[in-house]
């Protein structure tokens, strides 16, 4: 369940968000959507625990995790939640599937059958020794669910997922992410300022 209650948040006091409560259940995915610079990505970091709002409170599966000290975030983040950034995240001196196992190692996690079966799935078993630099852009996106998903979280934040893509390839990615999601047992939240998702969520805010 991830549930928020009046969550604000400010930089420097100078730029003053504040979002609508979310209320999710099992099961459920979620789209947030909303013109660029009214804080989706805000909202995206303070979901994840990479910042803290200035007042309000965020639940997932019953932890109020703004109220966990960083080191307990940190904690809760790698063991329950996985994020799909805007701007792919790779060692880029490691292979894909060395990627995926660093991302297991740091979460005190092995399981080298997970990776095979997480990157059969998403069709790029073939480029498990490859670095990043040798893949396509639509390649690197499929690696980044691999890394979002390879701990098995309860929880997947995805930041523009789609943003750059034309519309075949803006329905395989979303449609994967759903499936990963449906697949592994977690719950996808996505934020985008892109129309096009609309018709693949059944529940969604507008920011």
């Amino acid at each position: 369940m991830v549930k928020t209650n009046g969550i604000k948040f400010n930089y420097d006091n100078e730029i003053f968000f504040e979002f609508p409560n979310v209320n999710l259940g099992k099961h459920e995915n979620l789209l947030i959507i909303g013109s660029s610079g009214i804080g989706k990505t805000t909202l995206l970091h303070l979901l994840a625990g990479l910042i803290k709002p200035q007042s309000g409170s965020i639940e997932l599966f019953g932890v109020n995790t703004s109220q966990l000290a960083s080191h307990e975030m940190d904690k809760f983040r790698g063991n329950n939640i996985g994020l799909v950034f805007q701007k792919s995240h790779f060692v880029n001196s490691l292979s894909v599937i060395e990627n995926l196992q660093l991302a297991q190692y740091l979460s005190n996690k092995k399981d080298s059958k997970r990776i095979e079966s997480i990157l059969n799935n998403l069709g790029i078993i073939d480029k498990s020794n490859k670095k990043p630099n040798q893949l396509s852009q639509g390649e690197k996106q499929r690696v980044s669910i691999a890394l979002a998903i390879v701990n098995s979280p309860k929880l997947i934040l995805a930041d523009e997922p789609t943003s750059s893509l034309d519309d075949k390839n803006c329905d395989n990615v979303i449609k994967i992410l759903k499936k990963q999601a449906s697949d592994f047992g977690a719950q996808l939240i996505v934020i985008t300022h892109d129309s096009r998702l609309k018709k693949h969520f059944n529940k969604s805010i507008e920011l």
